[in-house]
């Protein structure tokens, strides 16, 4: 069977590790979940018998993306499987792969699996770890039970530093970054290799795959919650525009002057068509969305379409100061959300003097955000009320 698109130096990694624990860690683009995704499949899912196999993150919602990826590439190779959408579980014979958010521990405390997957393994905390290890002890008659954790390595204050940096005899870990992987859009390589023009700890992170701590972060003025409040006093949208870039789509909901936002779309390779698609499905009233001023023909087509769209103002500092004077709180589901707003930072000099100006990396979701509010909120409500610190 043929790998689709694989970084064979992780793959490689993958076939001849004898570890229990093994990091998989590296920058943006490297392949690390397209091999991970494949090696469980083809290695595994589809050549080992009986076996119980976990992929989990830190809520459920974030773990639909491992989820999609895995049922693409079960697509792709034309395999039979079972598949329960309700549970996010994919059966073949007796094995089984399990989709779970650890915002949902007791299904997870009260079963014992042979392979665990932990994506975005930054998300979770020493303890998770732990559990997870205690979970992974199920009888395998195929040898050895083992772990697979995949992240950036976006901080060196996170559980994993010490951890990855002072393995121990159980552990193996491998290194990667984008010049590994050969299948790599060419626009996103140039992307990652302008990071080096921008700000020296974007670089390391994403772009050579190294430990490094985001400093100068631009937003403070926010917190993870699980619900919003019963009352919301008006909702409205912001959207940014891409294709090989993600669209991303925001809900905000105002509350006693502060704000609850949602994470309610974030996928690449949308036509306009597609995304007017998804947003019939997400907005089923017409609440006003803010979008993208730069793209008016794709804003004109979705007008046509029946949606309340209206062309934001992208004044990038005059919508940051508007999105700083407010409470924020992001709902826990939106991952890609939280994401971002960790890392988003102002730029440095090669002086490392602070500019006013932010990194252009992984801020899509922020940028709707900023143009929903300063345009609906900060231009046409001047009432000084509404703002605070």
């Amino acid at each position: 069977m043929n790998l689709i698109k694989v970084n064979k130096k992780i793959y490689n990694f993958l076939l001849d590790t004898k570890k229990r624990k093994n990091f998989l860690l590296g920058g943006a683009g490297s392949g690390k979940s397209y091999a991970i995704a494949q090696f469980l499949i083809l290695n595994k899912l589809f050549s080992e018998s009986n076996i119980s196999i976990l992929v989990v993150s830190k809520v459920r919602p974030s773990v639909k993306i491992p989820y999609q990826l895995v049922l693409d590439l079960l697509a792709e190779y034309g395999f039979d499987y079972k598949l329960n959408k309700t549970d996010l579980e994919i059966r073949n014979g007796s094995n089984i792969m399990y989709f779970k958010g650890l915002d949902d521990p007791e299904k997870i405390k009260s079963a014992e699996f042979n392979y665990i997957w932990c994506e975005e393994a930054t998300s979770l905390n020493i303890n998770d770890y732990r559990q997870l290890n205690l979970r992974m002890r199920r009888k395998n008659q195929h040898g050895m039970n083992q772990m697979y954790l995949s992240f950036n390595p976006i901080d060196m204050q996170n559980y994993l530093y010490e951890i990855v940096e002072n393995p121990m005899s159980e552990m193996a870990v491998h290194r990667s970054m984008y010049k590994d992987n050969a299948f790599l859009q060419q626009e996103y390589i140039k992307e990652l290799e302008e990071l080096k023009n921008q700000d020296a700890t974007y670089n390391k992170i994403y772009a050579l795959g190294e430990w490094a701590t985001p400093t100068d972060l631009i937003y403070t003025n926010w917190d993870i919650v699980d619900k919003k409040p019963d009352k919301i006093d008006e909702t409205i949208y912001g959207l940014d525009f891409g294709f090989n870039n993600p669209s991303a789509l925001v809900r905000i909901d105002v509350c006693d002057k502060e704000l609850y936002i949602s994470e309610d779309l974030y996928q690449t390779e949308l036509t306009n068509q597609d995304l007017i698609g998804r947003l019939e499905s997400l907005i089923k009233d017409k609440k006003e969305i803010y979008a993208d001023c730069a793209e008016p023909a794709r804003i004109e087509e979705i007008k046509r379409a029946g949606f309340n769209v209206k062309e934001s103002d992208k004044d990038v500092n005059k919508g940051i100061d508007s999105v700083k004077t407010m409470k924020v709180h992001i709902m826990d589901s939106s991952v890609n959300l939280i994401k971002e707003i960790r890392g988003y930072k102002w730029k440095q000099d090669k002086d490392s003097n602070v500019l006013d100006e932010p990194v252009k990396f992984n801020d899509h979701l922020l940028d709707a955000l900023r143009y929903a509010v300063y345009t609906h909120l900060g231009k046409t409500r001047p009432e000084p009320k509404l703002f605070f610190v």
